[in-house]
C-alpha cells in the first residue's frame, strides 16, 4: 500500500521533524519500506494500491510510555475536599490517597479492571497512540498485582494497540508494613512469580522518602537484573533522593518526574543512554513550582520524553495531544521537542527500536491527521486533529 500526497513527519535520530511534503510511504508486511518525495518513487512500487491522503499530515503513531490506566475507583472526591480546603494529611486520616486506590483495586475482579481502563486507553487511542505503557503498582499484594498485569495484557489483546507492562511492586508499602519486610515478603516474590507468568517487560519502581530509598530501590533492581529485565525509576519527583543516579547506574530505560533533578543526575543520564520522561499532568494537577531541568537535559543531550501519567490522584489525564501542550506551555519544550516525546524518545524509554519514526523497516504505526504542519499538534488545547491511524499496516 502506498499513502500518497503527504507532509511526512518522519522524526529523526536527532529528534527533528525530518519533514518531507508530498511525500509518499510505501507499506507491506506490517513495516515501512520506502519513504521519500514522490517524484523519487521506485519503479517497484509504483502498480501498488494508493491512498490519496490530500495533503495531510503522517507522524509515527504516537506513544504514551508511562501510565497507570488500570485502577479501580477514582479519586474524584478527594480532588473535591482539596478545593474546599482539606490538607493532604486529613484525606489520607480518612483513608484516602493511594490506600484509597488500593482498598479499589483490591475489590475489582480482572474483568471490572479490563471494563474500567477500557474508555481511558480508547481515549488515547482516538489521539493516535498506538503504543501504551501500562503499571502494575495498587494491588500491594501478590493476587492483585498479578491481576493487574493480566488485565494489561489483555488490553493489548481486545484494542489495536501494543501494550508493554511494567512491575511497578515497589510504588508504596502497604498500611502496617515497612519497606523492607514488604520488599522481602510481598514485592519480590511477587516479581519473580509475575515474570515466570510473562507477564513484565519492564521494572519500575518510586524512589523517594515517602515510598522507597536509593539501598531499597536497589534491590529491586537487582532482582531484575537477575530475571534479565531491564529497568525505570520514578525519580526525583518530591525532591533529590539520588533516584536519577541510581537509574543511570542501572543503565534504566528512563527515568520519570524529574522536577528536582540536577546538572549532575543530567550529565548521568546522558552518559547511560537513559530517557527522561517529562510528566506534566503530575505537575499541573498538583500545582507544583518546581519544574524538571529542561536546559540541562537540552545541554548534556539526554532524550527527552513526554507520558500522560494517566493515573487517579495526580495525573487523572488522558490526552496525549494535552500532555504535549503541557510539556510546551509549562516547560517551554518546543513543538519539535514534544512530538519527539511522544513519538520517537517515548519508543525508546519502553527499549522499543522498532517504531517511533518513520523509516523503511519500521513498523507502519503511523497517526494521520488535519493538519498540514506538526507544530500544530502542541498549539491547539482540547482540540482532536486525528483523521485515521496505521496499525500495523492495516488503514
Amino acid at each position: 500500500m502506498l499513502l500518497t500526497n503527504a507532509n511526512i513527519a518522519t522524526v529523526t535520530e536527532a529528534g527533528h521533524y525530518g519533514l518531507i511534503e508530498g511525500g509518499i510511504i510505501a507499506i507491506a508486511d506490517e513495516h515501512i519500506v520506502w519513504v521519500g518525495p514522490a517524484d523519487a518513487l521506485p519503479a517497484v512500487f509504483c502498480t501498488d494500491e494508493r491512498q490519496d491522503l490530500g495533503g495531510r499530515l503522517i507522524t509515527p503513531g504516537l506513544v504514551d510510555c508511562h501510565t497507570h490506566v488500570i485502577h479501580g475507583g477514582t479519586r474524584a472526591r478527594e480532588f473535591e475536599m482539596r478545593l474546599e480546603g482539606a490538607s493532604y494529611e486529613a484525606i489520607a486520616r480518612a483513608g484516602g490517597g493511594i490506600a484509597s486506590t488500593v482498598a479499589q483495586t483490591r475489590a475489582a475482579s480482572e474483568d471490572a479492571l479490563v471494563a474500567s481502563a477500557l474508555p481511558r486507553v480508547d481515549a488515547l487511542i482516538a489521539e493516535g497512540v498506538t503504543t501504551l505503557e501500562i503499571k502494575s503498582g495498587y494491588g500491594l499484594d501478590t493476587d492483585t498485582e498479578l491481576r493487574m498485569l493480566r488485565a494489561a495484557r489483555r488490553i493489548g489483546e481486545i484494542r489495536p494497540i501494543h501494550v508493554c507492562t511494567s512491575f511497578l511492586g515497589a510504588h508504596a508499602a502497604p498500611s502496617g508494613m515497612d519497606a523492607d519486610t514488604y520488599l522481602d515478603t510481598i514485592c519480590l516474590p511477587t516479581l519473580r512469580a509475575a515474570h515466570a507468568e510473562g507477564l513484565v517487560d519492564a521494572v519500575d519502581g518510586f524512589c523517594e522518602g515517602i515510598a522507597f530509598l536509593p539501598d531499597q530501590i536497589r534491590r529491586v533492581f537487582d532482582a531484575a537484573r537477575a530475571l534479565g529485565l531491564p529497568v525505570k525509576l520514578h525519580a526525583e519527583q518530591l525532591s533529590n533522593t539520588g533516584g536519577a543516579r541510581l537509574a543511570a547506574e542501572f543503565g534504566a530505560l528512563s527515568a520519570d518526574h524529574l522536577e528536582y533533578a540536577n546538572d549532575t543526575d543530567a550529565a548521568a543520564m546522558a552518559k547511560a543512554g537513559t530517557v527522561a520522561v517529562i510528566l506534566p499532568g503530575a505537575f499541573y494537577t498538583l500545582r507544583e513550582t518546581q519544574a524538571p531541568p529542561i536546559s540541562a537535559f537540552r545541554a548534556h543531550g539526554v532524550p527527552m520524553a513526554l507520558a500522560s501519567d494517566c493515573n487517579p490522584g495526580s495525573s487523572p489525564l488522558t490526552s496525549i495531544l494535552l500532555t504535549m501542550n503541557m510539556g510546551a506551555t509549562l516547560f517551554r519544550m518546543t513543538p519539535e521537542e514534544c512530538l519527539a516525546g511522544v513519538t520517537r524518545n517515548a519508543a525508546r524509554a519502553l527499549g522499543l527500536n522498532d517504531r517511533g519514526s518513520i523509516t523503511p523497516g519500521a513498523r507502519a504505526d503511523l497517526a494521520i491527521w488535519d493538519v498540514e504542519h506538526p507544530r500544530d499538534l502542541s498549539y491547539r488545547i482540547g482540540f482532536n486533529p486525528l483523521w485515521k491511524r496505521v496499525y500495523k499496516g492495516k488503514l
